[in-house]
């Protein structure tokens, strides 16, 4: 399991600071003081391993796969990839893979597998099913309140808007790394909410429910 910061490493107090972890990262810091309480982007790495008869995956080690994926929940945001002993790729055994892989609603990823544990044997494939999570460390921190300064904030400043978009966000990827455009669909998908935004009615436009207390029997 390999965790990244989404921003950094902690809090950057000085030019310095930020100059050598950009250096050692390759990220663009400098733009100001960075804050605590960034996103954690953890990826963990799930393995399995397949008979291949010839150059094809039969039905019933087609089940296991099935089986398998069930087990871990795979679902939105998985990788899915295939390393395969060198010199023994076979197309056809991807493609047995992939219709495993489409019924879970994803699809095999055409870069190479990350590194795992052990070789491939002769005569199998490896399935990995790669999983990114995020997370806030640290919070809740109420540690210092802040309030001997009016122009500091507090330990726990940045806690609840980080941790909640750590938990929503689709692919914890995209927090280190945002996708890359493809041109006009890119733009019609980011104007999208803006035009629901726009043109549907809001909720509050609506009458409220007639409501009594008064009961419905011949009592007083």
């Amino acid at each position: 399991m390999n965790a990244i910061h989404a921003s950094n490493y902690g809090e950057l107090t000085g030019q310095p600071q930020c100059l050598r972890l950009v250096r050692q990262h390759g990220a663009q810091l400098c733009a100001g003081e960075v804050k605590l309480h960034q996103p954690v982007v953890e990826h963990t790495n799930y393995v399995f391993d397949l008979r291949v008869d010839g150059d094809r995956v039969s039905d019933a080690e087609l089940g296991r796969l099935a089986a398998w994926f069930h087990s871990i929940n795979a679902r939105y945001g998985d990788r899915i990839t295939i390393d395969e002993p060198r010199g023994y790729q076979s197309a056809a055994a991807r493609n047995d893979v992939g219709r495993v892989v489409s019924d879970y609603g994803l699809m095999l990823a055409d870069e190479g597998a990350p590194v795992t544990e052990g070789d491939v044997a002769p005569g199998t494939i490896r399935v990995v099913a790669s999983r990114a999570s995020a997370h806030v460390e640290g919070c809740p921190s109420y540690t210092n309140p802040g309030i001997d300064s009016p122009v500091r904030t507090d330990s726990n400043y940045g806690c609840a808007t980080n941790s909640n978009l750590a938990a929503m966000i689709a692919n914890p990827d995209d927090l280190v790394q945002g996708q890359e455009g493809n041109g006009r669909e890119s733009s019609q998908v980011a104007t999208r909410a803006v035009g629901s935004y726009r043109t549907r009615q809001p909720t509050g436009n609506q009458p409220l429910p007639a409501t009594t207390t008064r009961s419905s029997g011949g009592g007083q």
